[in-house]
């Protein structure tokens, strides 16, 4: 029996109505509980879609997960799918060890040497948080001047993990753009005085600073997601008078976009460190692919107008799916790792 946290806009939806049709055996479960590991009494899978911005699941989620699969019970994400999701800086040490075609990605955790760095290097460069989703956190540095300034933030106040301007203002594009609605827009202001609970939580990010390599000539980047022996992927273009393209809701799925390099790149990567499910983004340098960031987590109905996925052997297979029902099969085929 696969245990179920059901939560409403996630994952769930999706594995309850697969289990449902299916004839599946599945027990809601609450994660949230004392006694969760009661819980799991007679069940041999757990899945959790949680994510990053939750502020109650950012707690203790990867620490449940990994307790129960010591448990000797399967968990969707498992430890290996899921110990760097929403770290940049913990992913940049993985795929370098993996001699992935990471973007070159900068760590310090001491001023002088953010400083030494910054007065010997060129720019622009790309500045990251280590954690956001959809480009949040993230910000093109054009200028000496202003990687110092971000380098005195770093290791003196900080960064709040909600920038309420610049959220505002992404939700005042989207309203342009049509892709959001002007309710949004007035929840976007009104979070102009009010930080997110998340936020509040999290505390401010301080003690270390991230950059990237900019990587030009790029109007768009690629999402590739792999989950078991299958995947898919999506283009998806940049913003407007921007550099950034996660979250600009401009997406293409025709297959011939995408490059089989990448793809392999992507299974492998997932092979080699036996991961569920990861989902990869890339930009090219004179047409090589490199990897800016990974996840296990991603958007839920965006991928609906895939027009088909590739399996292990790069085979194209044409028509419609469910990613999420792949999800839920793992937990019935997949041993513990």
């Amino acid at each position: 029996m696969i245990a179920i946290h059901k939560s409403k806009g996630d994952f769930s939806d999706r594995w309850v109505v697969y289990c449902d049709a299916e004839k599946i055996a599945y027990k809601i479960v609450d994660c949230y509980r004392n006694d969760i590991i009661q819980q799991l009494k007679g069940c041999t899978a757990l899945m959790w879609h949680f994510n990053h911005a939750n502020p109650k699941s950012t707690l203790f989620a990867k620490q449940l997960m990994y307790s129960v699969e010591e448990m000797g019970i399967k968990v969707f994400p498992n430890y290996k799918t899921v110990w760097h999701f929403d770290d940049k800086v913990g992913q940049k040490y993985l795929l370098e060890a993996l001699y992935a075609p990471l973007v070159p990605s900068y760590v310090f955790y001491t001023k002088k040497e953010a400083l030494d760095w910054v007065n010997n290097t060129s720019f622009p460069k790309v500045f990251k948080l280590r954690g956001g989703a959809g480009s949040q956190n993230v910000q093109l540095v054009h200028t000496k001047n202003k990687a110092i300034s971000l380098v005195n933030k770093a290791f003196g106040r900080g960064f709040s993990q909600y920038d309420g301007w610049s959220n505002f203002k992404e939700r005042v594009r989207k309203y342009k753009t049509g892709i959001t609605t002007f309710m949004d827009v007035c929840k976007g202001f009104i979070r102009l005085f009010y930080t997110t609970e998340f936020a509040k939580v999290a505390g401010r990010d301080k003690g270390y600073i991230y950059f990237q390599d900019f990587i030009d000539n790029n109007d768009c980047d690629i999402r590739i997601i792999v989950i078991g022996e299958k995947a898919f992927a999506m283009q998806r273009m940049v913003r407007e008078n921007d550099f950034r393209a996660s979250g600009s809701g401009i997406t293409f799925y025709k297959r011939e976009l995408f490059d089989e390099a990448s793809v392999r790149i992507s299974f492998d990567l997932t092979r080699k460190l036996n991961a569920q499910c990861l989902a990869f983004d890339f930009v090219y340098k004179d047409g090589v692919p490199l990897i800016l960031e990974i996840s296990y987590g991603f958007a839920i109905t965006i991928y609906d107008a895939c027009e088909g996925y590739w399996d292990s052997d790069l085979n194209w297979h044409e028509g419609k799916f469910v990613p999420q029902n792949w999800m839920v099969d793992l937990m019935q085929t997949q041993s513990i790792l």
